[in-house]
Order: C-alpha cells, then structure tokens, then sequence
C-alpha cells in the first residue's frame, strides 16, 4: 500500500518591515506616490464620468517599525474600484489607516473632470475639463476633506479699459480653489461659484454670437486678479459647509511676458467667522 505523500511544508518568510527599528525616528508620511488607477466619479447629474486618477497615499510609521507594508496601499485601491463620492473616499481612507494600523493617514486622488456646456447664445454644446483633487486626511479618527478645482477663465483689465479709447486686453486665468468641507459639495457648485466671479467664464464651442456674447461680457465685467480673490472669498465666506480655503488667481498676462497673482487663505473655524 503507498503512503501518502506529505505536502511540502511553506516555508516561513520573514516580515521585515515589522521588525523592530532602534533610530526612535517617527516618520510623518510613507506610502505610495504617483500610482494611476481607474475609477468612477459621481456627478451632479446623477450620472458617472469613468476617468483615470494619480493616487498619493500616505499613513504615518511610528518610531519603533522599521517599515510599512506598501502592498496594502494597492490592495485597498483595487477594493475601490466602484463609484468614488466624498463618503466613500473616507471609507477609504478609514480602512487604510486601519489596515495599516496607523494614528494618521493621507490620500491625495487627481483626475480630469468634465461638464458638458452650452454656448451662451447659440447653447451649441460642448465639454469643458477641469482639474479636480479630492483631499482626505485621518488623524486619531477625526476626518477631514478637501476639495480642489482649477477653473480656467476670463479676466479683463480695469485698468486697461479706463484709459484706452479702442478695446481693453484680457487674459486666460487659473483660480484654484482649495476648500476643507464639512459637508457635501458638489464639484460642480464650486467650478459655477468661480465661474460667476469672473469677467467671463471659458467654453469649449463657440459660434460668432456666442463670441460676441463672452467678448462684450468681459468688457462689461473687468476684473483685477485682486478683485478675483475677493470675489471668489466672500462667497466662499457664505458656505457654511465650507470650514477653510485658499483661493488663488493667476492671470497669463497678454501684455506682458510674466503673470500676476493673488492669495487668500483663510481657517473660518480658526479666526470665528460666522
């Protein structure tokens, strides 16, 4: 009678990154940076735009582990592959900080974004890209959520308009928006909140009445890059669902060979603004 034949025993495999460090050096963040992966975003539509986002994921290491376990990182990506919105990304971010049973964490998701626009006139439609960053941050299992856009649009000069009798120049601008929220926000509400702040905002079609639209547009609602901040802040100042933000404007100057800029950064927690 043959014996069975045992199976070969695994063979135990050391795990290094849990080994003991003696340097007593906490780390801040370790994790994976740059790591595309597919994925669906909600819209305000009720529809879902499939698009391909540039993950960053941090968690913090304590000073007494040698490393952390960089495959997790990957593992909870591929577990989220459904429809990402402002609470499942906290999900996310919860379950990486537990998996990789850290006090901290950090996830960074970059992608385009796109709304399709009617021409202002002729409402010929067309698709217009922003952007977008989805910002979560855990610390000690209090969460916090970030949005940012960058919304390209119009700007035109007060100044130039005031003291030339023919035209006044304009210029393509970059406000970003950078806004901690308390609640849900709609990607789409924070593009239109910069959009209406502006001379005019930017489309991908336009027939010649709709040129001419956005051209007298501007010329009516001129705009220094400093007017820009303070617009887009006050409304900022109004959203109770928003705790804090950075509002910056660059403006490609077409006059000259630089840009101009402008900052707000205000904590409305912080410094107790209503």
């Amino acid at each position: 009678m043959s014996r069975p034949v045992p199976e070969p025993a695994t063979p135990m495999i050391a795990d290094v990154q849990n080994s003991a460090d003696t340097r007593r050096i906490p780390i801040n963040k370790v994790g994976i940076k740059d790591i595309r992966h597919p994925v669906r975003i909600s819209d305000r539509d009720g529809g879902e735009q499939h698009t391909i986002a540039n993950f960053n994921m941090y968690v913090n290491l304590p000073h007494n582990f040698k490393g952390t376990h960089m495959s997790r990182f990957v593992e909870i990506l591929n577990n989220h592959e459904r429809e990402i919105s402002v609470k499942s990304f906290k999900e996310m971010l919860a379950e990486m900080a537990e998996r990789l049973e850290a006090e901290s964490g950090h996830i960074e998701m970059n992608f385009p974004y796109f709304i399709n626009k009617k021409a202002p006139v002729t409402k010929v439609e067309s698709l217009m890209d922003y952007d977008v960053t989805f910002i979560g941050e855990v610390h000690k299992g209090e969460h916090y959520m970030t949005i940012k856009v960058v919304v390209p649009v119009t700007s035109l000069c007060p100044c130039s308009k005031k003291i030339s009798d023919r035209g006044a120049h304009n210029q393509r601008s970059h406000v970003t928006v950078t806004a901690r929220i308390n609640d849900f926000v709609w990607i789409e509400e924070l593009i239109e909140l910069v959009e209406q702040e502006a001379s005019c905002e930017l489309f991908g079609l336009l027939k010649r009445p709709d040129e001419k639209y956005v051209t007298e547009h501007a010329y009516d609602h001129p705009k220094f890059v400093e007017d820009m901040v303070r617009d887009v802040a006050a409304r900022l100042n109004d959203d109770d669902r928003i705790d804090a933000y950075v509002v910056e404007s660059e403006n490609f100057e077409s006059i000259h060979n630089h840009s101009a800029y402008a900052l707000i950064e205000r904590d409305k927690v912080r410094d107790g603004l209503p």
